[in-house]
């Protein structure tokens, strides 16, 4: 029987993956087994959500007891969204984020050049979507804090480079290596219905350095030696191939809308920082992002934009489009 999950159970579970301490896993898993549909096709799933449920009430106390606060390596949100870059030594991944942001990460020929994540922050449009650069992972090794990071990823990139005789070998490392833990690459994000603590996260394959003499040859290797579903995107980052694409492709895997707001005594709205907002978000939703004090308070919103008629009054259900333009009122 199938589960049939809810919106807002999904919505739980998309917080779930992105906890960074026992409390939030807990509020998460807690709110999921309420939103579950109760029948027989769920009651595999009742019953780990209520392990988890035990376990994470453990973590709680220990965690609130040895005082170390949230397990692991975290890094704040910013923008849009997050795309962590994942691959070998000497993949290109600094140089992708190099290319592709501001940020001046050391890019060298010898291998882990990147020793701890890095975040930098990629421009699109008028918005702006968290990329981070992360020490090589080989068959060997991996850094323990790369799952918490690849779980509450909104996307991964996993970069190959054409250029190394060893580079289809390292992809498949990659792979390998994960394929281990519970913590996995696949073509959307979900949570498995059988293993709640089995995480997959949205994958791009991104081959880099298109530019040198034999990057076909070696491309259509790989998709032989080492085939994969993932949304793939060619790019050479020190010519700027592809790399555009690439841009494009990773704002719009963020999912999000943009809303700008409008103060009531303003004839313009503000066109410089756009909030962002899951596709599928609700009026209330955005207006906690504003102030928690807009969500408690909203008593209405007028509404421009391409769904509605201009200055429209809506409510706190009204579900947001991309460019809107909403003035709050309480």
């Amino acid at each position: 029987m199938p589960a049939n999950l809810t919106a807002q159970y999904l919505k739980a579970e998309e917080e779930y993956r992105r906890a960074a301490t026992a409390d939030e896993e807990l509020r998460c898993l807690q709110l999921m087994l309420q939103e579950i549909p109760k029948h027989k096709g769920t009651d595999h799933l009742q019953a780990m959500l209520k392990a988890k449920i035990s376990k994470a009430k453990k973590d709680v106390v220990t965690e609130k007891s040895s005082g170390k606060g949230p397990r692991g390596l975290r890094i704040p949100r910013q923008g849009a969204g997050t795309a962590i870059l994942l691959g070998g030594p000497n993949s290109g991944k600094s140089q992708i984020v190099a290319a592709l942001t501001k940020a001046s990460p050391e890019v060298a020929s010898y291998p882990f050049t990147t020793t701890v994540p890095a975040p930098a922050m990629m421009p699109w449009e008028d918005v702006t979507v968290q990329l981070i650069d992360t020490p090589p992972i080989t068959a060997d090794y991996i850094e323990t804090h790369l799952h918490g990071l690849i779980r509450s990823a909104d996307l991964a990139l996993l970069v190959v480079n054409l250029e190394l005789d060893d580079g289809i070998e390292q992809v498949q490392d990659v792979l390998d290596r994960l394929s281990t833990t519970k913590t996995r690459l696949a073509r959307t994000s979900y949570l498995d219905e059988d293993d709640v603590g089995l995480f997959f996260t949205q994958t791009f394959l991104v081959p880099n350095k298109m530019d040198v003499p034999d990057a076909p040859q070696r491309l259509e290797l790989l998709h032989e030696l080492c085939p994969t579903d993932f949304r793939e995107f060619p790019v050479s980052a020190e010519q700027g191939t592809g790399l555009e694409s690439l841009r494009t492709a990773i704002y719009e895997a963020m999912d999000v809308v943009r809303v700008y707001t409008k103060l009531p005594s303003a004839k313009e709205a503000d066109r410089e920082r756009p909030f962002t907002v899951r596709r599928g978000s609700t009026l209330l939703e955005m207006a906690g992002h504003v102030h928690k004090d807009y969500a408690k308070g909203l008593k209405f919103a007028r509404v421009w934009g391409a769904a509605v008629h201009d200055a429209t009054t809506v409510k706190g259900d009204y579900v947001l489009s991309d460019g809107d333009i909403v003035e709050l009122h309480l």
